[in-house]
């Protein structure tokens, strides 16, 4: 019997460990085909990381890793990008300053791993954009971009509007070495949590495309039954599928159900129904949010949310509903389109989630007899 890839984030563990793997592969060549510049939201601990990793393996054409997965017979191995990984998934920036140090290691970390040297040494951008432009000149073939966890500087002091500000305008500037290195560039491809207005923090990048709410790729991160059923077949003897499905599927992006990964797994370790997931972290901003809004708790179950509301915000403005389902404590049940705008209905998406958010909610309110409950 496999192991289990809990807490494993990188695919060439995974791999060479001989963990169970479900194969997401066949999304790392359709994005490849179709297009360049990327960008999907999902919830925290959903398998982003782990996807980067894959897109990381693959544009460096380990082969080996992908003995037995589809894309072993449908890539183009001979052809080993450059690619620059930056993940802002490690530790809790506080400042402006803090913030370009840290983008200053890792595009440190890129060069020596690539083996160039940027010229500028006191410049963000510069130093980004020399980076991509001499990395590409060296290998002879434009860069590959992968960053993960995009957003995490800014989330982590949402409920600081001053420090979040500078850090969204310190991102920005950043991001904005992207647009003007097109002709250097292969293949770019963002995640995070939440989606922030392309004015916000993508200025000039019009060509990304969005692919969170693209039925096509709906099971790029999470499981779907099929895969769960055909890759953990084992550890699911004399267990309920129907107990397991209340509990752990549900998540939907207008595409097939998926499972949470991180929950599943920890399930299928332990044999036990208990909040995995939601235990890993306390939705604090999101239920100040909440009793900031007066909002009424029991429509929780209910909400029918135009496309502004779930979509891109900024950090002067959020709205509960665009939290609840950017974070995963919401999904989407189905879409109506109505004069020409589209509505939808969100849900929690299973047992975990309700059960845990209500828990949790009562609990503030225990203290707080002042919500709107």
């Amino acid at each position: 019997m496999k192991k289990l890839p809990v807490g494993i984030s990188s695919f060439r563990k995974i791999r060479e460990q001989g963990c169970a793997y479900v194969d997401k592969s066949r999304f790392v060549h359709a994005l490849a085909e179709m297009g360049t510049y990327y960008f999907l939201s999902r919830p925290r601990r959903f398998g982003k990381s782990l996807f980067i990793d894959t897109l990381k393996t693959a544009f460096e054409a380990d082969k080996n890793l992908f003995r037995g997965l589809w894309l072993y017979a449908n890539w183009d191995w001979e052809k080993r990008y450059p690619v620059i990984h930056i993940s802002f998934a490690e530790g809790v920036l506080k400042s402006r300053e803090e913030l370009d140090r840290k983008i200053f290691e890792l595009i440190e970390g890129n060069q020596k791993r690539l083996g160039v040297e940027c010229r500028y040494k006191d410049s963000v951008s510069g130093c980004f954009s020399d980076l991509i432009q001499r990395s590409s000149e060296k290998y002879g073939l434009r860069a590959v971009i992968l960053i993960d966890e995009y957003d995490k500087p800014i989330l982590d002091n949402i409920i600081t509007p001053k420090i979040a500000e500078e850090m969204r305008e310190g991102l920005k500037n950043f991001y904005s070495v992207i647009k003007g290195q097109d002709a250097n560039l292969r293949f770019v491809f963002l995640t995070g949590v939440s989606k922030f207005s392309k004015v916000s923090l993508f200025s000039g990048l019009n060509n990304l495309t969005d692919i969170t709410l693209d039925a096509e790729y709906s099971a790029i991160c999470g499981y779907t039954e099929l895969e769960m059923v055909s890759v953990f077949s084992e550890r699911l003897e004399n267990k309920s599928l129907e107990d397991i499905r209340k509990w752990y599927n549900g998540y939907a992006w207008l595409g097939e159900k998926v499972y949470n990964p991180f929950s599943i797994l920890h399930y299928l370790r332990a044999g036990k129904f208990r909040n995995y997931w939601f235990e890993t972290g306390t939705p604090t901003f999101l239920i100040n949010l909440l009793k900031k809004n007066q909002y009424y708790i029991p429509d929780i179950e209910n909400i029918e949310a135009s496309e502004t509301l779930i979509g891109a915000f900024d950090i002067d403005f959020i709205t509960p509903e665009n939290l609840l389902f950017q974070a995963g404590y919401l999904t989407i049940v189905h879409d109506r389109r109505v004069a020409g705008k589209i509505f939808y209905k969100l849900q929690y998406p299973n047992m975990e989630v309700k059960a845990s958010l209500s828990d949790y909610i009562l609990n503030r309110y225990s203290h707080d007899p002042g919500w709107p409950l």
